[in-house]
């Protein structure tokens, strides 16, 4: 289960996050592209936009639960 107090610094404000025992899978940004993506230098994903239509908001549930590691959280500051 995800951490929110250990949530990377990248991840935009919201309710989903990418927290610090992320493994750089990839498989959300893969899901989710327009919401997660990778952080190059450090090795590992975070939340760069929140959903914004329905669309957006399952496929970000669908990343969170295939998550291998659950460091994808949704309960995040709103």
């Amino acid at each position: 289960m995800a951490d929110k107090t250990k949530k990377w610094p990248q991840n935009v404000p919201g309710k989903y996050y990418v927290d610090q025992e992320c493994i750089d899978c990839n498989l959300c940004s893969e899901i989710a592209p327009d919401n997660f993506t990778v952080e190059e230098g450090e090795g590992h994903d975070y939340v760069f936009k929140q959903p914004a239509s329905e669309q957006e908001e399952a496929l970000c549930k669908e990343a969170m639960e295939s998550c291998p590691v659950e460091s994808i959280g949704q309960d995040g500051e709103e």
